[in-house]
């Protein structure tokens, strides 16, 4: 029998009407149409006065009621959840990778309860199963000196984060500088303790929310000396970018443990700007001088805020604190006076 090859090409091109001027017009008025639906939308998009209702997925014009987007895609979960428990109990995703654990976060780890998944106690010989289970879980997370090294400095970081009142984008910066140094064999010599308190202190300097050394000392294992040295090494070795630290970046904190007034920060913030000008700042604490601008501060808003209260918050000095406020009255005395004689 006889077979014949078609393409299918061709018989599409012959089957399909030759394109007359009305199917053109059809073709003209669908761009047009499309262009004109293109445009609303942008001008819907444009609109910031649209109310978005949740439960229906829909952006609504609070004025006239009109529906003007609909459809939108809720990327939550088809679940719905009352209490924390209650998400934890369905949710089924596990915690995001984080730096601040050794091996991220991605290990697994069996919990403590002697439960089983009904919620019953288990039977003595289970639970003996489970402990022994729990150690050689644990062995497996460490498997050498430098995971177990890791994990001790990163406790550590999360200790004194913790008690520095640190945020977590801070222990985490922290916890990156201390895997650096690892990394680059700068721990031999020194210790765990040290090189991550010096991280922590590096870090908090990095993110603007800076502590000072006494600070950091207080919630360290180690003293002045060891961690200065240790941060100076750490930050030339890993080329950390560190810029003096700014007096105004303590103030918010300092102004809120001793429950001054605004007008009080907003003075001290001003002598300190004008301290930076004549270039009185060079040279010294910036918590000191921090320190004494509140005081000065205060004694421009008429507060009452002796030398020894502002001591006790900055741990700084109470003569250190009177020699400093009296320099930034001097100086803002003297641009004062050169901003009278430049006007006259």
């Amino acid at each position: 029998m006889d077979t014949k090859h078609v393409d299918w090409r061709s018989m599409r091109d012959e089957s399909a009407p030759a394109a007359g001027p009305e199917a053109r017009q059809s073709g003209d008025e669908r761009d047009e149409g499309e262009a004109e639906t293109e445009s609303a939308e942008a001008a819907v998009a444009e609109r910031t006065d649209l109310v978005y209702d949740e439960q229906h997925g829909e952006w609504v014009d609070p004025e006239t009621g009109e529906i003007l987007r609909e459809d939108e895609i809720d990327r939550g979960p088809e679940w719905r959840a009352f209490d924390a428990t209650e998400r934890d109990q369905k949710s089924r995703v596990g915690s995001p990778t984080t730096t601040m654990m050794h091996d991220k976060g991605l290990s697994t780890n069996i919990g403590w309860q002697n439960k089983d998944a009904y919620g019953n106690s288990l039977s003595t010989g289970q639970r003996q199963k489970m402990q022994r289970l729990r150690t050689w879980n644990e062995r497996f997370r460490t498997r050498d000196s430098k995971e177990r090294n890791l994990k001790q400095a990163l406790g550590e970081v999360e200790r004194m984060g913790s008690a520095l009142g640190l945020p977590d984008t801070v222990r985490e910066t922290a916890s990156v500088i201390y895997r650096r140094a690892l990394d680059d064999d700068l721990l031999p010599g020194r210790s765990i303790e040290g090189v991550a308190t010096a991280a922590i202190y590096a870090a908090a300097r990095q993110a603007g929310v800076p502590r000072s050394l006494d600070e950091v000392r207080r919630v360290s294992r180690v003293d002045k000396m060891e961690l200065t040295r240790t941060y100076r090494y750490v930050s030339r070795e890993l080329g950390l970018d560190m810029k003096p630290a700014d007096p105004a970046q303590y103030l918010p904190r300092f102004v809120s443990e001793l429950d001054v007034s605004d007008d009080v920060e907003r003075r001290a913030r001003s002598l300190l700007d004008n301290a930076k000008r004549q270039g009185i700042h060079s040279g010294k604490s910036p918590v000191g001088l921090a320190a004494a601008a509140i005081y000065a501060g205060a004694l421009l808003a008429d507060e009452e805020l002796t030398q020894s209260e502002v001591s006790d918050v900055t741990d700084i000095s109470e003569v250190t604190i009177r020699n400093r406020y009296r320099e930034l009255l001097e100086a803002t005395q003297k641009s004062g006076e050169r901003a009278v004689g430049s006007t006259a």
